[in-house]
């Protein structure tokens, strides 16, 4: 499973709402017609999901399915803070779709997250000209972030400020000849030091990621239809075009002639 399985996400947004909760605020049982997605910041509530009771307090989320049974209540001693979004999910062709969360998972707080929400918020009040491209954006980025702590379990905004300035560097420079010393010399590391704390982070060594740069790079070129065969392999960083069509053929489980030809 990668992002791959959910790149066609698109949220249709119904209702936002930064929430900081009075003693007597509830929700009155009902069965929800939206997928509601809530961040807990600060304090604690009580939930009633399908039945099944729930204390939230913060650095949980709470995801409830579309079609559940719904209620919650304040816990006054303790009152709870979060941002909340209700919303619809479905694919590029229509098809209703479901997120891969529990009903209440801890991920704990997150200021990139909670600052995602302000954006939200600011945006979502202002109600300018466009302003539902926006907030729909800002609600993909929040979903890429649960996605990311919760499925693949890991945390971009954790990764080594010297493995994104190598990352950077890879990006701009895939076409040459890069090895791991280059990328020692660039963030004043020892070359073994440098490969261990690329792979932590990134989860593929130096080569595997320079390999997948190359060939993302090289699978759109031969899908604009500008550049042949030869020339994407060159402008890649490939030297030996038998070399390029066989590792390209074993990544996509088709010959670059044939995606060019497409």
């Amino acid at each position: 499973m990668d992002y791959a399985d959910y790149g066609d996400y698109i949220p249709q947004l119904e209702y936002y709402i930064h929430r900081i909760c009075t003693s007597t605020w509830e929700i009155e049982e009902n069965v929800i017609d939206f997928i509601d997605l809530t961040y807990v910041v600060k304090g604690r509530a009580q939930y009633c999901i399908n039945t099944a009771k729930y204390e939230v307090s913060a650095g949980d989320l709470i995801c409830i399915p579309k079609g559940s049974l719904r209620s919650a209540t304040s816990i006054p001693e303790d009152l709870m803070e979060c941002y909340a979004i209700n919303f619809s999910l479905r694919n590029y062709t229509g098809e209703e779709m479901a997120l891969p969360f529990p009903v209440v998972c801890r991920i704990g707080r997150h200021p990139d997250i909670v600052a995602l929400y302000h954006d939200l918020n600011t945006e979502w009040l202002r109600r300018l000209p466009g302003y539902q491209m926006k907030v729909w954006a800002m609600a993909l980025l929040i979903l890429q972030r649960y996605l990311e702590l919760i499925v693949f379990k890991t945390n971009s905004t954790l990764i080594d400020s010297r493995i994104n300035k190598a990352i950077r560097y890879i990006t701009d420079n895939y076409d040459q000849p890069i090895t791991i010393h280059d990328l020692a010399e660039l963030t004043e590391l020892n070359h073994v030091y440098a490969g261990y704390l690329f792979k932590r982070f990134t989860g593929m060594t130096f080569r595997q990621y320079l390999m997948s740069i190359r060939l993302n790079r090289a699978e759109d070129m031969l899908r604009s239809g500008e550049f042949r065969v030869s020339q994407t392999a060159l402008a890649c960083g490939f030297s030996d075009i038998f070399y390029f069509s066989r590792v390209f053929k074993k990544s996509r489980g088709i010959s670059p002639s044939k995606v060019f030809l497409e």
